[in-house]
């Protein structure tokens, strides 16, 4: 099991500012939460799987990692950056998040090839091809999470990880008020119970999931000392039960 204490120690460390996402999101408007505090979360994540690997005696470079779901392709760029084998995959679809229907600056200039998905649950990959995949914000938004979780049960190995972060949660203000205000950009809203039966259902076990983001950060500075309290309020008060999101780690036994 991923020790809680490693989580909870890199989610909170200080975070230097990427500058070619900074200068991305500020030449862009379409990508201006990428040069503030949402910045930061990304950059950190990508350090938890860094250290993860680490704790396991895996350089990132012998891990093959698919970004599932790359959009505008920041994550794969900075999992390139970390040292990552990364492949990019992405619905072919005429939405706004699909990669191949927006402005992808940091896939065009950073030169990313992105594999198109023809199937929105099928993978075009052969059985256990990845040490590691990773969905940031995309579980919740795919027709059928049954479906596409036991695809990524297949093409995970043994032993394999699969990394979910900004799965919205259940009981969160931020994901309520937004409904409130006829907002359905997340229609399914997650239960940690009910993450771990869709889990066990599609093969996969949960080895860590914890909360995280209760403070709204798409439109705030990036800030060390607020993403070290907003972790703190989520890991040790009960206010981590009116958190955003539910972040963590299934492995494919």
């Amino acid at each position: 099991m991923i020790s809680a204490e490693l989580i909870r120690g890199v989610l909170a460390a200080p975070a230097v500012p990427d500058h070619f996402l900074d200068a991305v999101a500020r030449r862009q408007s379409s990508h201006r939460f990428l040069g503030g505090a949402t910045q930061g979360c990304y950059v950190r994540m990508v350090h938890l799987l860094a250290a993860v690997c680490r704790a396991q005696q895996r350089k990132p470079g012998t891990v093959r990692v698919l970004d599932w779901g790359a959009g505008k392709g920041h994550i794969s760029y900075l999992l390139r950056k970390a040292g990552f084998d990364v492949t990019s995959c992405d619905l072919e679809s005429s939405t706004d998040d699909s990669a191949f229907n927006q402005q992808t600056p940091i896939i065009d200039e950073q030169s990313i090839p992105v594999i198109p998905l023809q199937d929105d649950c099928a993978l075009p990959f052969a059985d256990a091809s990845f040490d590691l995949v990773v969905s940031f914000g995309v579980l919740e938004h795919v027709r059928d999470d049954r479906c596409s979780l036991k695809e990524i049960r297949r093409v995970l190995k043994p032993g394999g990880l699969f990394f979910f972060a900004f799965l919205p949660y259940w009981l969160s203000w931020t994901q309520r008020l937004a409904h409130l205000r006829g907002n359905r950009y997340h229609p399914i809203l997650y239960s940690v119970k009910g993450l771990r039966a869709l889990a066990q259902e599609s093969g996969l076990r949960v080895d860590s999931v914890w909360h995280g983001q209760l403070l709204p950060k798409n439109s705030m500075p990036n800030s060390n000392g607020m993403e070290r309290l907003d972790r703190f309020l989520t890991s040790r008060t009960l206010l981590k039960y009116f958190a955003t999101n539910l972040e963590g780690f299934l492995v494919a036994d």
